[in-house]
């Protein structure tokens, strides 16, 4: 949470208020007797208004990282406003007693004695109307959220795919299986076809899957299979490897090519020799398919870059709620990945990819230009009401106040959206991420 933006925002509410409020007195047969009083109170409605949004906007972003996407379910929405209310009152509570002890030099005693609910009425119906709107504010988005959940797809997973073709078949993996293929060729023809005829399958599986968003565990089971075969061949009876015997729902989905990187890896990571057999099994838990294997780790070995579980996490984070587990003791290491009974049907091309980032980013500019141009209208609607105020009242110029602090703010406002630095420059931050982005290049 920014906190400075924040503090900016309940300002701006807490003027809203203050505006609203004073009109409604106004109407209401109530005489402004001088700038000074109209200053005070504009200052105790900053108070309390800053500190209520406050505090209710860190139990907000609490309880938004506590439930995540599951937030917006009844139960939690009853617990956040419940405990919005009780966060509220205690926060009156405090400004009433600070109030009492510093400047109407009131004991607590005495303070205690003389509160009464009717106190708290006015300030904790306009806490949980602005909390009602906060809420509802956040509810939309979730909402727009869900409806680009399928554009959020097409650009981490264009990425996700590429990477795919670039790492998941090692070069080194071809190199050795071309090794194996010569030495097969004078030792064994019959087996150096069969092998030659199982690298191309292999081959031939990834560019059919490469714009696949989800491939059935069926087809993902068969070419694990296919590719174990190959690695059995390298290593010959120093593998030994089980693939479940029936799945509960052979139609649910996977990602393509998640069990080749998995294998792979168990292969790199691990010795695979005749005296340290290799056992690795994959098989169906609670809706999950399992790959464990034994550890026994290679003495010498490079360090992991961890690029493959990583393309596995992103591709499945945007897909699912559900995790992608990784788990190990001191004898085994396992993968645990959700299976998927949703159907997706997607295809992603490069061309599509960078046209949907494009219109992402426009949106993006729209909405902030949008935001900025209301915030602006506000504040010269409101420009002529302080002044109009304060010449009613007469007397000590206060309009100077909100009008100077909320133009501060619309100047802040404007400088993020147009991307200005007074102090750096226009695209400053722009131009440094270009930088460094050249530099770790």
């Amino acid at each position: 949470m920014n906190i400075v933006k924040e503090i900016g925002k309940a300002f701006f509410v807490g003027s809203l208020i203050f505006i609203v409020v004073g009109v409604i007195e106004y109407v209401n047969g109530w005489q402004i007797s001088s700038g000074k009083e109209v200053l005070i109170r504009f200052l105790y409605n900053q108070v309390y208004s800053v500190s209520l949004y406050m505090a209710n906007a860190f139990f907000f972003y609490f309880i938004l990282k506590k439930y995540k996407g599951s937030w917006f379910k009844l139960k939690h929405l009853f617990k956040g406003l419940l405990g919005a209310t009780a966060i509220s009152i205690t926060t009156i509570f405090i400004l009433r007693l600070l109030e009492a002890l510093f400047i109407r030099s009131i004991s607590i005693t005495e303070f205690l004695q003389n509160e009464r609910p009717i106190f708290y009425v006015v300030s904790l119906i306009i806490s949980i109307v602005v909390v009602s709107i906060f809420y509802a504010v956040y509810y939309y988005r979730y909402i727009q959220e869900r409806k680009v959940k399928e554009q959020k797809i097409i650009a981490g997973t264009a990425s996700a795919q590429f990477d795919a073709l670039k790492n998941q078949l090692d070069p080194h993996f071809l190199f050795n299986s071309l090794n194996v293929l010569t030495s097969l060729i004078e030792e064994n023809p019959q087996a150096a076809t069969r092998f030659t005829t199982s690298l191309s399958k292999v081959y031939r599986y990834v560019l059919e899957q490469k714009n696949k968003e989800l491939v059935t565990i069926e087809e993902e089971l068969k070419f694990a299979q296919l590719y174990m075969s190959l690695i059995k061949m390298r290593f010959e009876d120093s593998i030994v490897f089980e693939l479940p015997p029936h799945i509960s729902n052979p139609e649910a989905k996977v990602v393509p090519l998640s069990l080749q990187l998995l294998l792979e890896n168990a292969v790199k990571h691990n010795q695979v020799t005749p005296s340290n057999k290799l056992h690795i099994r994959i098989y169906e838990e609670e809706g999950n398919l399992i790959i464990k294997n034994n550890l026994q780790p290679k003495k010498v070995m490079k360090e992991s870059s961890g690029v493959g579980l990583k393309n596995i996490y992103q591709r499945y984070q945007l897909l699912t709620q559900r995790p992608v587990l990784v788990q190990k003791d001191d004898k085994e290491f396992w993968v645990s990945l959700p299976l998927l009974t949703q159907k997706t049907n997607m295809t992603v091309t490069q061309a599509h990819y960078i046209s949907e980032k494009r219109y992402e980013r426009a949106k993006k500019k729209v909405d902030e230009l949008k935001g900025f141009y209301v915030h602006f209208a506000i504040y010269l609607i409101m420009f002529p009401v302080f002044i109009f105020l304060n010449m009613k009242s007469g007397g000590f110029p206060w309009a100077a106040f909100p009008i100077v602090g909320w133009g501060m703010g619309v100047a802040g406002h404007a400088m993020e959206v147009f991307n200005y630095n007074p102090i750096l420059g226009r695209g400053w931050e722009e131009r440094k991420i270009k930088d460094l982005m050249k530099k770790d290049k």
